[in-house]
C-alpha cells in the first residue's frame, strides 16, 4: 500500500534528502504535507516539483506569499500557517509517516502531535527528545506509535542492537555498551586558544557531512554529540554511563554495539543521510536510497581516538544535564540554541557558547519534566538568561 508522508522541515538538508528518497519510489510513497519556516521561494519549488496536498509555513505573511505564487503556477497545493497547522498535518488521519526534521525546539510540538496520533515517527529532530524525553517516549508507548531514529548514529545503533532490546531482559544482558561515534568536526585536534578566534564560516565547514548552519556549529563544538548522547539514552532506555563516545574522523562507521562475548556489531556506509532515511521509511524492509555502495579500497584505514573533554566541554555538560534529569536537558538545549545563533551573528566567540550553557545550567532551576507547559517554561527561562548575558 502507498504510504502518506508529512515532512516537517522540508527545506532543510534532511527534508530535501527525504524528498529525494521518496521521489525514487512513487509506487510506495505519496506526500501529504511539506512544512518550512519562512523560505517561500524554496518551498514553492518543492511544491511545484513534489505536489503535496498541503504546504505549511511558520507565519501568516510567508503563507500568504507562498499561496499567491502557488496560485500563479497552478500547483494546486493548499497553504496553511502556524503551529496549529504544523500539528494538524503531523497528526492527520491520512498520514502514515512523519519525518520530524524541524531544527531545534520549534519541532517539539508537531513531533509530539505525531506521536500522540500513533504515527510512524522518523526522528531527525533530536531536540524534541532531548527536551521532553520521558513525556515523548510515554506518548509513543501510550499511542502505539512507532519511533525510528534517523540520525545516522542512532540509526546505526538501532540496526546493531538485538531485536526487542528494550523489552527483552535477556537481550539487554547481551549488550556490554554502546559506542557512539563522532567525526570530531572541523576543529578536531585544536586547543582552546585556537578555538577562541574561529569564525562562523570555519565552524559550519564540516569535513564529511552537508548540514544546516546550526547543526554544523553543534558538530564543531561537539554539542551535537552531547545531544545525541541524551537522545540515545531515551531511545534505547540506557544510562549515560553505558554509552562511550569515540571520535572516528572518516565517518564510515556510524556507531557500534559491544556485546558481552567480545563481539562488536557496527553499521557502516558512506556519509549520506539518504541511507538512514531510506531505512526508516521502509523498515523492516530496505529500499534503494540512491547512495553508492561503500568502496572499501578507498577507505583502507579507519582511525579512532578519544574526545578531548577539556577542549570540548559540551560533552560533559550534556552528560550532567541528562543525569540531573527533569528540565535540565531542556535548559541545556535552549541555552545552546540561543548561544549558537549569537555566534553565527558574530556577537560572541565560539568558546563562549559552552560558557553560556554552563551558566544557564547553574542559574536556571530544574523541575520535573512532567508536562509540556513545564518544559516550555524551562526553555523560555534559559533563553532569557542567555539573551540577557549576551546583551549585557
Amino acid at each position: 500500500m502507498t504510504q502518506m508522508i508529512t515532512v516537517l522541515g522540508a527545506t532543510g538538508s534532511i527534508g530535501k534528502n527525504t524528498l529525494d528518497v521518496v521521489a525514487r519510489h512513487p509506487d510506495k510513497y505519496q506526500l501529504f504535507a511539506l512544512t518550512a519556516n519562512t523560505q517561500v521561494d524554496n518551498m514553492l519549488q518543492l511544491c511545484i516539483t513534489h505536489r503535496p496536498q498541503y504546504a505549511v509555513m511558520a507565519d501568516d505573511k510567508s503563507a500568504q506569499q507562498l499561496a499567491k505564487k502557488i496560485l500563479a503556477h497552478g500547483a494546486g497545493v493548499e497553504v496553511l500557517s502556524g503551529i496549529d497547522a504544523l500539528c494538524q498535518v503531523a497528526s492527520a488521519p491520512q498520514v502514515d509517516q512523519v519525518m520530524a526534521a524541524i531544527v531545534g525546539a520549534a519541532g517539539l510540538l508537531p513531533t509530539l502531535a505525531a506521536a500522540r496520533a500513533g504515527k510512524r515517527v522518523l526522528l531527525a529532530n533530536k531536540e524534541a527528545l532531548v527536551m521532553s524525553g520521558q513525556l515523548f517516549m510515554q506518548a509513543i508507548k501510550d499511542n502505539d506509535a512507532t519511533l525510528l531514529p534517523i540520525d545516522s548514529e542512532h540509526n546505526a545503533i538501532f540496526q546493531s542492537l538485538p531485536a526487542h532490546f528494550k523489552d527483552d531482559v535477556n537481550a539487554r544482558q547481551q549488550v556490554r555498551n554502546i559506542l557512539l561515534t563522532a567525526s570530531g568536526g572541523p576543529f578536531r585536534g585544536w586547543d582552546l586558544c585556537q578555538l577562541h578566534d574561529v569564525t562562523p564560516a570555519q565552524a559550519v565547514k564540516h569535513p564529511n557531512w552537508s548540514m544546516g548552519q546550526k547543526i554544523s556549529v553543534d558538530s564543531a563544538s561537539l554539542m551535537n554529540k552531547g545531544l545525541e548522547l541524551i537522545e540515545a539514552c531515551w531511545l534505547f532506555e540506557v544510562q549515560a554511563k553505558q554509552i562511550d563516545i569515540l571520535v572516528h574522523p572518516e565517518s564510515i562507521i556510524h556507531s557500534m554495539v559491544q556485546y558481552v562475548d567480545g563481539s562488536v556489531l557496527a553499521q557502516m556506509g558512506n556519509p549520506d543521510m539518504r541511507t538512514p532515511i531510506a531505512y526508516g521509511l521502509a523498515w523492516p524492509q530496505r529500499i534503494d536510497s540512491g547512495v553508492a555502495s561503500l568502496d572499501f579500497l578507498s577507505h583502507s584505514q579507519l582511525n579512532f581516538e578519544a574526545p578531548d573533554h577539556s577542549v570540548f566541554p559540551a560533552l560533559n555538560l550534556s552528560r550532567q544535564a541528562f543525569e540531573a534529569g527533569g528540565t535540565a536537558a531542556a535548559i541545556l538545549n535552549a541555552a545552546n540554541e540561543v548561544a549558537v545563533a549569537a555566534f553565527l551573528r558574530e556577537q560572541i566567540s565560539f568558546t563562549a557558547i559552552t560558557d553560556l550553557i554552563d551558566g544557564a545550567l547553574n542559574h536556571c532551576q530544574f523541575a520535573a519534566a512532567d508536562s509540556i507547559e513545564v518544559i516550555l517554561a524551562a526553555d523560555a527561562s534559559a533563553r532569557r538568561f542567555v539573551e540577557e548575558k549576551i546583551t549585557a
